[in-house]
């Protein structure tokens, strides 16, 4: 990658180069990033499907190589500290989340293995993590590896490499480090390098939200509809916070919501929003940020419904720029 002038810092690659023309390819071409950061945390052994059903929201019972499912991992009082992709490659089951999270997400679901005949592991430098979006996406990921899924969430595997599809034009490629090599220069022939901001903003169009440090324990999966993207099973046994999450489901309509929107200025995750309805405190927060080809950020916003319904929601301030929401590629 560097050969193609990526820079690199602290493990992720920022951009190629030039960043704002990386947005704008992003939004109307074809593109392919690195995914370093995100991390993989590997699950083997007889009982690790059963383990992690146990401390998942989603149905692990069901989960099989061909298919990949969303789920995230809550607090005892239905926070959710991590969310994730999930695949099964052979007789593992790996769990994709941010870089600055694996370690100690990994160390707390560890914490409850106890005589469980599983083991967990760090298994980023198993997979080079690369992702594929635009119009042609499917014909240059086959020209790269020889097949690609077909089927929202399906799963293509070959000897050295395997790929999700998570959207019509859009696909998370998981390749062997000894393999990337060969398959990176078939990929850059048809798409351009992007930085991880740029995949970040495309993450945050599909209105798939990504947990971060700064929004930690903060929200409950529906506030940023996780059940929305399958990601939730109402119809599994016991998690933690399995019973705040079902109630949060059935008794009452729930006050919280996640949006997506533009704002004029560079947001971050953990950045508070204010609205008239609700003077004098914060109606929400934003989950997800990224810089947007037309500039100012995208953004995805957990936020009081009733602020939503009002129509005027600001960021950092009551007086500060205001959201310009968007429609979500997804009804709620």
């Amino acid at each position: 990658m560097q050969t193609q002038g990526a820079v690199i810092e602290h493990g992720v690659v920022k951009h190629f180069g030039a960043p704002a023309e990386e947005l704008h390819t992003a939004r109307d071409g074809l593109v392919v990033a690195d995914l370093s950061h995100f991390g993989l945390i590997g699950f083997a052994g007889e009982e690790a499907q059963t383990f992690l059903h146990g401390q998942l929201t989603n149905d692990m019972r069901g989960l099989k190589p061909e298919a990949a499912l969303f789920a995230g991992y809550c607090t005892a009082k239905g926070r959710m500290l991590a969310n994730f992709l999930v695949f099964q490659r052979d007789n593992d089951i790996l769990l994709m989340l941010p870089e600055a999270l694996r370690e100690s997400v990994q160390k707390k679901l560890s914490m409850f293995i106890l005589r469980a005949k599983v083991k967990a592991r760090d298994a980023g430098p198993e997979w080079v993590r690369l992702g594929l979006n635009g119009i042609g996406a499917r014909e240059t990921l086959v020209n790269a590896i020889g097949a690609a899924p077909n089927g929202m969430m399906a799963v293509l595997h070959t000897d050295s490499a395997f790929a999700v599809q998570l959207g019509e034009n859009r696909f998370d490629l998981f390749v062997q480090p000894d393999h990337a090599q060969r398959v990176w220069p078939a990929l850059i022939t048809e798409a351009r390098p992007v930085g991880a901001a740029a995949w970040d903003w495309l993450m945050i169009k599909a209105g798939v939200p990504v947990v971060l440090p700064a929004t930690q324990d903060q929200f409950v999966p529906q506030m940023a509809n996780m059940e929305v993207l399958h990601g939730v099973s109402f119809q599994k046994g016991c998690y933690p916070g399995q019973e705040i999450v079902a109630r949060t489901q059935y008794l009452g309509k729930l006050k919280r919501r996640m949006y997506l929107a533009h704002v004029e200025g560079t947001a971050q995750p953990g950045d508070e929003l204010f609205s008239p309805d609700l003077p004098g405190q914060a109606c929400g927060v934003v989950a997800n940020a990224a810089p947007a080809p037309e500039g100012g950020s995208g953004v995805l916003a957990v936020m009081q419904v009733s602020s939503f319904e009002a129509g005027e929601v600001h960021w950092q301030s009551a007086d500060g720029p205001q959201l310009r929401f968007e429609p979500l590629p997804y009804a709620l």
